[in-house]
C-alpha cells in the first residue's frame, strides 16, 4: 500500500490509519479480573488483625516539608505492596525503611497521619484502637 504524506505534519497516512481492523470476537477481557493486592493480609476475621499497636508519627524535615512513618505492622503483610496502595491513594511518595531498632518502617511524604490511619482501618489491617497517633 503506497504512503502518502500529509502537506502540513509530515506524517504519513500509514501512521493515522489502522493496517487491518481487530474484531470484537478476537478481543479479550481477561485483563479486567480485579485483583485484591490485601488477599493474603486480610482473611475476613477479627484473628486477622494485629497483636500489637501501630505508632504513626510526623517527623519534621527542613522548612515545610514533613515525614509519616509508620511503625509496628505485622511482619505477615507485604509492606511493599501497602506502601504502593497508600502511593495511589494520597498521591504522595513513600518507601519501606529497614530500620535497626524498629524492623521495616512505612515512610510517606507530607503530613498522612490521618489518611494512613483511616487507610488502615478501612482495609482491615488494624482496628482502631491499636493506632496510636503522635506528633504535634
Amino acid at each position: 500500500m503506497p504512503t502518502k504524506v500529509l502537506k502540513k505534519s509530515g506524517l504519513r497516512k500509514s501512521h493515522i490509519l489502522p493496517t487491518r481492523l481487530v474484531t470484537a470476537e478476537r478481543m479479550s477481557i481477561q485483563n479486567l479480573n480485579t485483583f485484591d493486592p490485601f488477599a493474603d493480609a486480610i482473611q475476613g476475621t477479627d484473628a486477622a488483625h494485629q497483636a500489637g499497636l501501630v505508632h504513626v508519627r510526623i517527623q519534621q524535615r527542613n522548612g515545610r516539608k514533613t515525614l509519616t512513618t509508620v511503625q509496628g505492622l505485622s511482619v505477615e503483610y507485604d509492606l511493599r505492596k501497602i506502601v504502593r496502595a497508600c502511593k495511589k491513594e494520597f498521591a504522595c511518595n513513600g518507601t519501606v525503611v529497614d530500620h535497626p531498632e524498629y524492623g521495616e518502617v512505612l515512610q510517606l511524604q507530607g503530613d498522612q497521619r490521618e489518611n494512613i490511619c483511616q487507610f488502615l482501618t478501612k482495609m482491615g489491617l488494624v482496628t482502631q484502637d491499636q493506632l496510636k497517633v503522635h506528633g504535634f
